[in-house]
């Protein structure tokens, strides 16, 4: 259901407050650009830092401005199960397309924890759901045999995966075959997860680049390999340095560079060192990305 490019929208901010006008751009901007699926509220939009009032809004804002006209899936997830299956009620009623929802965080469940959390949701929400394992932020990894047994349940249909490790993905989907949907959840390993029977990706270079994100994954999708590989290793540089700093410090900035927004952030996080502005400046405009 879900494939191509989906970005995980950043969430701008003005004088600490949301700046639902700006989120109404950025849904046109990625519109007009191709991409196929927006998640607002994940990890790149600090929904960890939205209120429930908030999280809910920005939701509302991107349904309503997307109008149908392109998918939307809002991270709906939580380390309270409660509180996960609240959420994602709210996203279906809002007229959600389906809901990413993160593995829960802090509270390390096991394997048997992992799998209920998500069952309960599935079966309290009839919304297709797309897992997200991030263990770096979890601290938990979502283990193939999990996903296996989860992709079993009808309405969970794809996986963000975001363990940076190919081989988990490989696993995924030989134990899974056709029974979910495999997105990468790290630009710089968009390629190889597609090569190995991913359909494409959660984007963070997306919010810079919607069309070049747009075309990686389609001209993969449509058979053009080299022509997807070709654009992985010119746009490489600048994912990487997307991570030069905790996301989503780094995307914030370049967007303020493009006078997309403002470079604003809720603490804890704080915005770039110089060092590293100047560093992420110098790859945006080696790869000749207008600056205002």
């Amino acid at each position: 259901m879900f494939k191509g490019s989906c970005v995980a929208l950043v969430t701008p901010f003005s004088n600490g407050s949301v700046d639902y006008d700006a989120i109404k751009n950025l849904v046109e901007w990625h519109i007009e650009k191709g991409t196929s699926c927006i998640v607002p509220c994940g990890c790149t939009g600090e929904a960890a830092t939205l209120d429930h009032d908030e999280h809910k809004k920005i939701i509302k804002t991107v349904i309503k401005e997307a109008a149908g006209r392109v998918q939307v899936m809002p991270g709906t997830g939580s380390n309270s199960t409660a509180e996960a299956v609240e959420l994602t009620d709210f996203a279906k009623k809002a007229g959600a397309d389906g809901a990413l929802i993160i593995s829960p965080y802090y509270n390390k469940p096991t394997q048997e924890g992992l799998y209920r959390h998500y069952k309960k949701i599935a079966e309290s929400v009839d919304i297709p759901i797309c897992l997200y394992n991030v263990p770096s932020r979890t601290g938990k990894n979502v283990e193939p045999e999990t996903v296996k047994r989860l992709s079993e349940i009808d309405n969970i249909v794809a996986i963000k995966e975001a363990s940076g490790d190919v081989g988990q993905c490989a696993e995924i989907v030989r134990l899974c075959g056709d029974n979910i949907v495999l997105l990468s959840g790290d630009d710089s390993l968009t390629y190889p997860i597609m090569a190995l029977g991913g359909k494409g990706v959660v984007s963070v270079l997306a919010n810079i680049v919607p069309g070049v994100v747009a075309n990686l994954t389609g001209s993969f999708l449509e058979g053009k390999i080299h022509e997807s590989l070709r654009l992985h290793y010119k746009w490489l540089p600048l994912m990487d340095a997307l991570f030069i700093e905790t996301n989503p410090g780094p995307v914030k900035e370049a967007l303020a560079m493009m006078g997309k927004i403002k470079p604003e952030l809720r603490l804890p996080l704080v915005n770039l060192s110089e060092i590293n502005r100047q560093k992420l400046r110098k790859v945006i405009q080696d790869l000749n990305l207008e600056i205002v």
